[in-house]
């Protein structure tokens, strides 16, 4: 009897030891999990951007969204530079709104040219049935058009990913890839859109006249 008592007292310090350990690696992975989702851009809010031209204090944060009204112009960019990376974002458009994501930006001139603009727009508005195929929702503007139509209509909340890796830039609109290319496919527009070979710069949002918001903007750097 004694022996078996020895025995049941082993045992279960084993599973005790190892529920402990299954614990203890269970928290790990949720916090490697959690890490591998990237740098949360509005942990701090408006403190983690800078106002690049415009009028100052345009951009607003309330109860995790980050918008403007349209009024004053100008950008927001994150306060360090960024080369390769992943970043992903909800946004909500206005009717008729326009903006974008501006990626691999200096902090002069117009980053849309000299960096690169992955476009915002709702594209379903009268005002913008005219356009290039190129200056529509998920596109590089001016360099590549989507390869479908996966926006939703204006108001609703639509996810993006975009993806910079070296030359190839990859763009995901609402689980929809629509963006798959290499930006030395373009060296006869380099004249005119400097920042297809800039190898990093700023990530920045638009202001461009409409409501803008924005929520749960992450980034992971490669």
């Amino acid at each position: 009897m004694g022996r078996m008592k020895a025995i049941t007292t082993i045992a279960l310090l084993f599973v005790t030891l190892g529920a402990g350990s299954c614990a203890h690696w269970g928290g790990g992975e949720s916090s490697l999990l959690s890490r591998s989702r990237g740098d949360d851009l509005l942990a701090t809010g408006l403190v983690g951007w800078q106002q690049i031209g415009g009028a100052q204090g345009t951009w607003r944060f309330e109860n995790g969204v980050l918008y403007t009204e349209g009024e004053g112009g100008g950008w927001l960019a994150t306060l360090r530079p960024y080369d390769d990376f992943r970043l992903s974002l909800e946004f909500r458009v206005s009717p008729g709104g326009n903006s974008g994501v501006f990626i691999r930006a200096p902090l002069e001139g117009d980053p849309a040219y000299t960096g690169m603009e992955i476009q915002i727009l709702d594209d379903y508005a009268e005002q913008w049935r005219g356009l290039e195929p190129s200056q529509y929702t998920g596109s590089i503007y001016g360099i590549q058009a989507p390869s479908e139509r996966a926006s939703k209509p204006a108001g609703q909340w639509q996810r993006m990913v975009i993806t910079a890796w070296g030359p190839r830039i990859e763009v995901l609109l609402n689980g929809q890839e629509i963006i798959d290319t290499r930006l030395d496919y373009y060296p006869y527009k380099v004249e005119s859109h400097p920042g297809l070979v800039r190898p990093g710069g700023y990530i920045g949002l638009q202001n461009h006249g409409s409501r803008i918001e924005f929520r749960n903007i992450r980034i992971r750097e490669w």
